[in-house]
């Protein structure tokens, strides 16, 4: 059973998580389309040996709003205050979260072991978001399904789903939402409250692209994380960032793909490698 507590970030907003479990404090870090109910299975997981505090980053479920200003130092700020609130020196994070979790290490000691599952980075001509363009276009227009559509089409695993034409999965969505309009994501915030958040991941990932080298200073202990039915583009990072990071090691999870930890996806196995890795 998970307790729910807050904590109050340097602009006032409340950042909400939910702690469960006993033993050395372990955060882990949703990213886009999720909130902390995403991570319940792999949080139940883990609470047999770790105290796992999983917040919901700023937009969804129990932490406040996003403000106009915000951008990766308020989300660097956010993670800082839950750390030193808490203790906690130990993190997980996943895709547009991992980018937040990253840049919280290179200036944040606090963080003493990292484990990462495909962050979004660009590496050359690689372009993770290729396609905002059309998200944040339907997202302008209020079309939430359309926006829905791109977001999945552009981060999704190669099954399926993912190859049906955008026009298709935008109707699917639609009736999905129309007949359901309040239908939560697991037991976290509907849809219609997590689609426009992923606006500010992808300002993230714009904020913070280019320059790898900038992580070859990292020297805290990384785990790689990744699925071999993930995207190109991630699969990419993860390659780039073995090369870079200096203390890091790397694990792909066959037949996994991009949200394997998430509760929909295989959270028991990646578990098991977290287990081992923060043991």
């Amino acid at each position: 059973m998970s307790a729910e507590r807050s904590i109050v970030a340097s602009d006032g907003t409340a950042i909400g998580y939910r702690q469960s479990g006993s033993g050395p404090g372990l955060v882990l870090l949703h990213g886009a389309m999720q909130s902390a109910a995403s991570f319940t299975d792999l949080g139940a997981a883990l609470a047999d040996r770790f105290t796992v505090l999983i917040p919901d980053r700023r937009g969804r479920g129990l932490s406040g709003p996003f403000r106009p200003d915000h951008c990766m130092a308020t989300e660097i700020d956010d993670l800082g205050r839950l750390l030193a609130e808490t203790g906690a020196q130990d993190v997980f994070a996943l895709s547009a979260g991992a980018v937040v979790a990253m840049h919280t290490a290179l200036v944040n000691p606090a963080i003493s072991r990292l484990a990462l599952y495909e962050p979004p980075l660009e590496v050359g001509a690689i372009q993770p978001r290729y396609w905002a363009a059309s998200y944040e276009a339907a997202l302008a227009k209020g079309n939430l399904p359309a926006a829905f559509a791109a977001a999945l089409k552009g981060t999704g695993d190669d099954e399926i789903m993912t190859r049906l034409p955008a026009p298709v999965l935008t109707s699917f969505f639609a009736m999905m939402m129309r007949l359901r309009p309040n239908a939560a994501v697991g037991n976290g915030p509907p849809l219609a409250t997590l689609i426009p958040t992923v606006h500010y991941d992808i300002e993230l990932i714009a904020e913070t692209a280019g320059d790898l080298d900038r992580f070859r200073r990292l020297s805290t202990k990384t785990l790689l994380l990744g699925g071999d039915r993930s995207q190109g583009y991630l699969t990419a990072a993860l390659d780039a960032l073995v090369k870079i990071l200096p203390n890091a090691a790397r694990v792909e999870l066959k037949g996994a793909g991009h949200i394997a930890a998430d509760n929909e996806g295989d959270p028991a196995r990646v578990a098991v490698e977290l287990r081992r890795f923060f043991a």
